[in-house]
């Protein structure tokens, strides 16, 4: 059976030294390759510390990370963060472009961060995303010229520009209105259908949550509910 794509072991998390608090409780769980997953919770639950471990972001008081088979808390900053970087997408609530630079220049961030330099080939790739994402006639306008919906269409863009086997997306309708959010989630759906990428979905949404495949539940720092979705 092939290993999955990420895999947490009793994965704990605390802050503070003098008075620790913990703030993740032995969290266990695999993701798969080509899975859609909604991570749920209220807030305070320890979504967001989850999510940057996932992300590679942070490390884990204890426990193992397991990315690819890979045992991350054996690897060096800078291994961790190419493995990082050629394996993760981020997609967040504010999508953090960078105001000065036009749609397809952020799209090609990543790529430019990794190989430390811009080429024809590059640029093309990010072309063919934003055509994918509905925004051919706005590739070259500046991120501050494009409405809400259509900046969190170029932060999808972006997070799938090194084509990562995983997305992690923190709210990524939250900042919308319906209509845009439901684009964007449509975006992501199809990614993860025609690509195979893997989706982990951060939502207070109940409504989007249920459309996902599978659904984890956090409550105070501990895995209450792994159940289907969808």
């Amino acid at each position: 059976m092939d290993d999955p794509l990420l895999r947490l072991e009793d994965v704990t998390k605390d802050y503070g030294e003098r008075v620790v608090t913990r703030v993740l409780h032995g969290i266990s769980f695999t993701l798969s390759s080509g899975g859609f997953t909604a991570l749920i919770g209220p807030s305070g639950s320890g979504k967001s510390t989850l999510l940057h471990l996932l992300g590679l972001l942070d490390r884990p008081t204890s426990g193992r990370i397991l990315l690819r088979g890979c045992d991350t808390g054996e690897l060096g900053q800078h291994a961790l963060g190419r493995l990082r970087g050629r394996t993760i997408g981020f997609v967040f609530q504010f999508h953090h472009l960078l105001p000065a630079f036009t749609a397809v220049e952020n799209v090609m961030m990543p790529i430019l961060a990794d190989r430390g330099r811009a080429d024809d080939e590059m640029r093309d790739h990010a072309i063919g995303l934003l055509e994918r994402v509905g925004l051919a006639d706005r590739m070259h306008n500046r991120v501050t010229e494009l409405s809400g919906g259509q900046q969190q269409r170029v932060a999808v863009a972006r997070a799938l520009s090194m084509t990562p086997a995983l997305v992690l997306a923190d709210e990524p309708t939250g900042n919308l209105d319906t209509q845009s959010g439901d684009q964007v989630f449509a975006l992501l759906r199809q990614f993860n259908r025609e690509q195979g990428t893997a989706f982990l979905i951060v939502t207070h949404d109940p409504c989007l949550a249920a459309r996902c495949d599978r659904i984890i539940e956090l409550v105070d720092g501990r895995i209450t509910s792994d159940r289907s979705g969808g």
